[in-house]
């Protein structure tokens, strides 16, 4: 079977975001799926300048060339007053074509009781104007002080639900990437 490469992408670039924890696990946990290679952006390391216009000469090569040899993505993002980060936008307005019949995974995060839920919803519309696929299992962190300790570490009482939940998320996922994949390819139209 070919290898399906995912991007986990984090949503977040502010100093105290702990929504970090939650996209480092879904990376960890797609890291040991077979036929899986997995790349994990952080947004903080990325040269986000402000695109005027459609000027792609502000573009980081780095995304561009991550973005283009993705076959899916899985978005783990707080939510910022009911809505996404301005880092994740600038990183999704950069490399429209390159997200183009590429599935793409929702995942939320907040330190209230919802979990990121309108944060997902409000990625809906932005997704489908560039064509990207979403899967049906969405994957919520509420209270991600109480899910993850200060390291990172997910706490014991939580890691069962959540790989029950993510192998759910992956296996859709997965589904999604083999078949628009073989699209992308000419294989299937």
């Amino acid at each position: 079977m070919e290898s399906i490469s995912i991007v986990v992408l984090a949503g977040a670039v502010r100093e105290e975001r702990r929504s970090i924890h939650a996209a480092r696990y879904v990376a960890d946990f797609a890291r040991q799926l077979p036929g899986v290679a997995v790349e994990f952006v952080d947004p903080r390391e990325l040269d986000l300048q402000p695109l005027p216009g459609d000027d792609h000469e502000t573009r980081d090569q780095r995304v561009h060339e991550i973005t283009a040899r993705a076959d899916a993505f899985y978005i783990v993002t707080p939510e910022y007053n009911h809505g996404y980060p301005g880092a994740l936008k600038r990183v999704l307005d950069s490399e429209f074509e390159n997200y183009y019949h590429k599935p793409v995974a929702l995942g939320g995060a907040s330190s209230g009781r919802w979990g990121g839920v309108r944060v997902c919803e409000a990625l809906l519309p932005v997704v489908h104007t560039l064509g990207m696929p979403v899967i049906k299992t969405e994957l919520y962190f509420p209270k991600m002080q109480e899910i993850f300790d200060e390291a990172g570490t997910m706490q014991g009482d939580y890691v069962a639900a959540y790989q029950k939940n993510l192998q759910r998320a992956f296996d859709e996922l997965l589904l999604f990437a083999r078949a628009f994949k073989k699209v992308r390819q000419g294989e299937i139209s």
